[in-house]
């Protein structure tokens, strides 16, 4: 009967806002370990994608770091003023800000205490997270290059203010780099709600199977953290959160119900 409740009120904006907030809080505040850094199902890059040269060891945390660098290496990042919205614990902001160069990184979050968080494990200078809002976004106009969107959108009460915010705060020819999963009868909904938007689609690119084989590769590890971070009672609650091999979302990419995609989008240059 709950799970019932809980899926029915999915639909409302207000509860999906709300939910996530109220997840992402306490996640941040109760386990605030170091070496969780990234939330996001990972990636293994395609033969077309050049390597990348990152220490193969459990906390590092290798193919969600591997799902950011990919996806920022789809445009110039450098000497550029970048804003990653839904940021979360922060290590996809660190690696783009120290390995990529952009003049500046802004990483923006719902959750007050997964900033506090993230500020406090990761400090460059050109690195600072803020609180905010995707669906109101507290930057002025045209104010800049790149925005980046990991896993996030599909948590949003709504994506068409999102991604209207998006347009707002991007430079003319700026670009947002986005990747996330719907289930495989909803991706068209999201294609449309980027269509619609006026920005151009540059690229789109089904990612299934390299998030499908990250979680395959990393699933030891995974398992063996939830179980350090995690009292037992929690750990297969969070096994189911966190995607390993035999969860629902795991077995619903699998079976091809759910779909992972990637996209490239450009903000008109005047």
């Amino acid at each position: 009967m709950i799970k019932f409740i809980i899926y029915s009120l999915k639909r409302f904006a207000w509860f999906k806002r709300l939910n996530a907030k109220v997840t992402y809080e306490i996640l941040a505040k109760r386990v605030p370990a170091a070496e969780w850094q990234f939330m996001n199902y990972g990636y293994v890059p395609n033969a077309s994608e050049g390597p990348l040269e990152i220490p193969d060891e459990p906390e590092v945390q290798k193919y969600p770091l591997q799902m950011y660098h990919y996806l920022a290496l789809k445009t110039d990042l450098q000497g550029k003023q970048v804003l990653e919205v839904g940021s979360g614990r922060g290590g996809g902001a660190k690696h783009i800000a120290k390995a990529l160069k952009p003049a500046s990184y802004v990483g923006l979050d719902l959750a007050q205490n997964a900033v506090d968080l993230a500020n406090k494990l990761h400090k460059l200078p050109n690195l600072k997270f803020i609180q905010g809002s995707a669906e109101e976004i507290p930057l002025k106009d045209n104010s800049v290059d790149v925005v980046l969107n990991v896993e996030s959108c599909h948590a949003y009460g709504s994506v068409e203010k999102f991604i209207s915010e998006v347009k707002r705060v991007l430079k003319p020819g700026g670009t947002l780099a986005l990747v996330d999963f719907r289930d495989a009868d909803k991706m068209d909904i999201l294609r449309r709600q980027l269509k619609n938007s006026g920005l151009e689609c540059l690229e789109e690119e089904n990612i299934t199977s390299n998030v499908v084989k990250a979680i395959e590769a990393e699933d030891e590890s995974k398992k063996a953290r939830i179980k350090k971070l995690f009292p037992a009672k929690w750990q297969k609650l969070f096994g189911e959160f966190a995607g390993v091999v035999g969860s629902t979302f795991y077995n619903k990419l699998t079976n091809g119900t759910k779909v992972y995609h990637r996209f490239v989008l450009k903000k008109a240059d005047t």
